[in-house]
């Protein structure tokens, strides 16, 4: 009876949440992005932050899905940067570059820009560890900034993959929009391997979560199993959670009593961080 109506509460909070406003976003290059191609709002990639009222020192960039052409920016962005808050993390929804428009490495470029904006904002904020989460293609994006980081700046300290894409290479597995929109139709097969991330998992990748469910058919399940493998492999922390129902793109699934579990696990595998 507990857990029904922890169910109902968070469903009506979720209700509530929706109505809320959104506060403003800022745009990651003020002065333009690199490679721009043109100064439409697609153009201009930019940062949503989300501020807790009271903080507990860390924060995420969320990275919503949609293929790499499109962005999912309510249930993968709006309220996940609300449920980090509920747990007094600070987070920042990026809207990044997208397909066919853009290709890598501009998407990859804005999350490093954002994780660079966190940081240079830590001390004023109170943050001493800074994520990325990321949920189908924005998993991908962030599985990638957690393989192809360029310093200290852009590795972020943990990586939270929400049925993400992530073979390039595989091709029973891969998920072709996305990889299409982000490389193109014809595509460098040495830039699909560096690219397919559990290709890319080293002893410096930063601890990794990872959420599935088996009934997933727009990103097969494999996707993640196959980089918790590579953590498991190189020796990176990491946890998996594959849930057997369920579809592709569930967000946190506050609908699905069952399912909605899965940000349980999420908050007590933060609390270890």
């Amino acid at each position: 009876m507990l857990r029904i109506a922890l169910f109902l509460a968070a469903t009506s909070l979720l209700v509530a949440q929706r109505n809320a406003p959104e506060p403003a976003s800022e745009l990651l290059w003020p002065a333009g992005a690199p490679g721009a191609v043109g100064a439409e709002e697609l153009d201009k990639p930019s940062l949503t932050p989300w501020l807790p009222a009271k903080g507990n020192g860390m924060a995420v960039v969320v990275c919503p899905g949609g293929g790499y052409g499109a962005l999912a920016m309510d249930h993968e962005g709006k309220q996940i940067a609300q449920w980090l808050n509920s747990q007094g993390i600070a987070a920042f929804v990026l809207k990044y570059r997208l397909g066919p428009r853009y290709r890598h490495p501009a998407p990859l470029a804005d999350a490093q820009q954002a994780l660079r904006m966190v940081r240079s904002r830590a001390a004023s904020l109170g943050i001493q560890k800074v994520g990325i989460w990321g949920f189908s293609a924005g998993g991908h994006l962030a599985s990638t900034a957690a393989t192809l980081f360029d310093g200290p700046e852009t590795r972020p300290d943990f990586a939270i993959l929400a049925y993400p894409v992530i073979t390039f290479t595989d091709e029973a597995q891969v998920h072709k929009g996305s990889r299409r929109n982000l490389l193109g139709d014809q595509p460098d097969p040495k830039l699909v391997a560096q690219l397919s991330t559990e290709l890319r998992v080293t002893a410096n990748t930063p601890p990794i979560f990872l959420f599935h469910t088996n009934e997933d058919k727009g990103v097969p399940p494999e996707n993640s199993i196959l980089f918790y493998l590579a953590c498991r492999k190189a020796g990176v922390p990491v946890e998996m959670h594959i849930y057997e129902k369920g579809p592709h793109g569930v967000g946190l699934a506050h609908t699905d009593y069952a399912l909605a579990s899965w940000s349980a696990r999420l908050t007590d595998w933060l609390r270890r961080r």
